[in-house]
């Protein structure tokens, strides 16, 4: 009996431990497109919580028919930016998409923007999904 009611107490223990997720999203930041613009940005963070590097490889969302990882780079007094195949957040690490450096671009909204998902993939599998609402503060402002 005292096996039995052992065990019953670590099976039980053992459920209620929640486990934390490999990776997760923090500080969250979608961009509305500016008036007559087609484009928006996400930028925010990604904590790798697992022992192994984890690869972001393609972003979507259902509100916006094109979504792409970019980076912005200075070089030589000149600005520009370029897509990225992927994202590697190592483990036990945060990477930071912000502007100015690493970022998702929101491309050709499909329609209303007030809420975006944004669902992250490792070549075909879906490893996070982020629901927010976007930000209502004027992009064109210095420093946005």
């Amino acid at each position: 009996m005292r096996s039995g009611l052992t065990l019953a107490v670590f099976l039980l223990c053992a459920c209620s431990v929640d486990p934390q997720p490999a990776l997760v999203a923090t500080n969250i930041d979608v961009t509305r497109p500016l008036p007559g613009a087609r484009m928006g940005a996400a930028y925010l963070s990604l904590t790798n919580n697992s022992e192994q590097s984890i690869s972001i490889s393609r972003v979507t969302s259902p509100q916006f028919e094109s979504v792409q990882l970019h980076e912005s780079v200075l070089k030589d007094g000149v600005a520009s930016m370029r897509a990225l195949t992927e994202i590697e957040i190592p483990a036990g690490e945060t990477v930071t998409l912000q502007r100015g450096g690493k970022h998702v671009m929101l491309m050709r909204p499909t329609g209303p923007t007030d809420n975006v998902s944004l669902q992250f993939f490792h070549d075909d599998e879906l490893i996070l999904t982020v629901d927010t609402t976007v930000d209502t503060h004027d992009n064109s402002s210095p420093g946005n």
